[in-house]
């Protein structure tokens, strides 16, 4: 749980999020990693899509299928400041020095599997921009397999397909963080008065 002080910092700092709700259902093995990711009562992951121009980061995990990446993320440690937070894990998994622009979305998550208790996480989503040099070159390897700047219609493009083919809910769940972040941004950019619905995978979003 992120103590309401850093996050009431985190929205001075970069602005008052779009509060989304989803859920999906999981397999065991889904189940069971983000259980082994709550280690130290985490129970919040903070990802951050890194842009420059059209392009931005995506990386992949060495236990992930061919063709699927993703936005970078990391678990916020106990007492941690969501930038701080953001930045550690940037550097570990890109390698690049990055500065948080906008808090985009703070997303109140649900994971569901039969005959087990539904895990809740959240999720804190910021626009980041890299300082200095843009080479990639990741620093925890152990959990990197790679990471690449793709225009973002790749990421929209083959790479969400790659996603969603897999059945997988915590793919589908990455999915649905993306579509609503990009949305939000493009919102943000046009200075919309009246926001489209977001667009998330159907039965995705709870009432």
């Amino acid at each position: 749980m992120i103590d309401e002080r850093l996050l009431r910092e985190a929205e001075r700092q970069f602005g008052v999020p779009y509060d989304l709700e989803l859920s999906f259902d999981v397999d065991v093995g889904e189940y069971d990693m983000v259980i082994g990711s709550m280690k130290d009562s985490r129970s919040d992951d903070v990802t951050f899509f890194i842009m420059e121009g059209d392009n931005l980061v995506v990386i992949r995990k060495p236990m992930f299928p061919p063709g699927v990446y993703r936005a970078p993320s990391g678990g916020v440690r106990s007492g941690e400041a969501l930038e701080q937070a953001a930045v550690r894990e940037a550097y570990e998994e890109t390698g690049l020095r990055i500065q948080l622009e906008k808090y985009v979305l703070r997303v109140a998550a649900r994971f569901r599997l039969q005959g087990r208790e539904p895990i809740r996480w959240g999720t804190h989503v910021f626009l980041a921009t890299p300082i200095g040099d843009l080479a990639l070159d990741p620093k925890d390897t152990r959990e990197i397999a790679e990471a690449k700047w793709v225009p973002v219609t790749t990421l929209q493009g083959p790479i969400r397909d790659t996603l969603l083919a897999t059945g997988q809910g915590l793919f589908r769940y990455r999915v649905a963080l993306t579509d609503a972040t990009l949305e939000r941004l493009a919102l943000t950019e046009a200075n919309s008065r009246n926001p489209r619905p977001l667009r998330a995978e159907p039965g995705t979003v709870e009432a």
